[in-house]
């Protein structure tokens, strides 16, 4: 059989074809503790090394301190991220040069931009073959009431939302403008695209207000009117600890899992 997507061998590929799985990150570096929320490397590798082969290109539209283009790095793949804030665009430099640094055999490339990703189009990234993102789960990190917010708001090291920038999307407080913008910026990927490219975005649905907004469901149904919408995987995570929601009183999950979205440009 000849392999057109990517180098792995069928047990490997099988393995992967799982529409569910558990992964819980390891400990967050020092360097990137700052940023709210990060998806770790390991991951993100399984992903780039399953969409592609080596050799190819990797893009992240909004690539924070820089896990993509780390995992691409370990992958053998060359990778270009775009970042809004000037904080997170400067450490995820140096940690990529890092990583670039410490693989000495490796003749992969990364790049970081610092700039909106609305206009990705308009930086100088080659075709790409595979785009692995996730944004910002709407204007959540500004919700006073989750516990790990308020460990963050008692370090002044630590930053408890993405920046103050006007066209940060996690700073839009409408949902059905942060859901119309979101769409906007991924759907002006697709002059960068190859033909037959996919596109993986790791996202989850919201509750606010003592509602769920489904988010994820709402990107699947918009970006789909773009790329064609392939499938799903469940990202699942099983050493977390359980809070009390609504004990007594009414139904609150405890959510601990995320949906990998799989669309391809066709």
């Amino acid at each position: 059989m000849k392999n057109k997507l990517n180098d792995l061998d069928p047990k490997t590929w099988l393995k992967f074809q799982k529409s569910w799985f558990i992964h819980n990150p390891p400990p967050r570096k020092k360097d990137v503790l700052v940023h709210p929320a990060k998806f770790p490397e390991t991951m993100a590798q399984e992903f780039i090394e399953f969409f592609t082969k080596q050799g190819q290109v990797v893009l992240d539209p909004m690539c924070g301190t820089g896990s993509t283009l780390i995992a691409a790095l370990r992958a053998g793949r060359d990778s270009y991220g775009i970042e809004l804030n000037p904080r997170y665009a400067a450490i995820a430099a140096q940690l990529v040069g890092q990583e670039k640094a410490a693989l000495t055999a490796s003749q992969a490339q990364a790049q970081v931009f610092e700039g909106d990703a609305l206009h990705a189009p308009t930086f100088p990234i080659p075709p790409v073959d595979y785009v692995l993102t996730s944004p910002p789960y709407w204007d959540m990190l500004h919700a006073r009431g989750a516990e790990n917010q308020k460990k963050r708001r008692e370090s002044e090291a630590l930053d408890v939302v993405y920046s103050e920038h006007p066209n940060d999307l996690g700073n839009i407080h409408d949902y059905e403008a942060f859901l119309s913008l979101l769409v906007r910026v991924y759907a002006g990927l697709q002059p960068l695209l190859k033909p037959k490219a996919y596109l993986t975005v790791i996202v989850k649905n919201v509750k606010k207000g003592g509602k769920i907004y489904p988010l994820a469901w709402d990107i699947a149904r918009e970006l789909g009117k773009v790329y064609t919408l392939k499938d799903e995987k469940i990202w699942m995570q099983d050493n977390q600890s359980l809070a009390p929601y609504g004990l007594g009183s009414a139904w609150v999950s405890n959510t601990f899992h995320h949906y990998c979205l799989q669309f391809r440009n066709e």
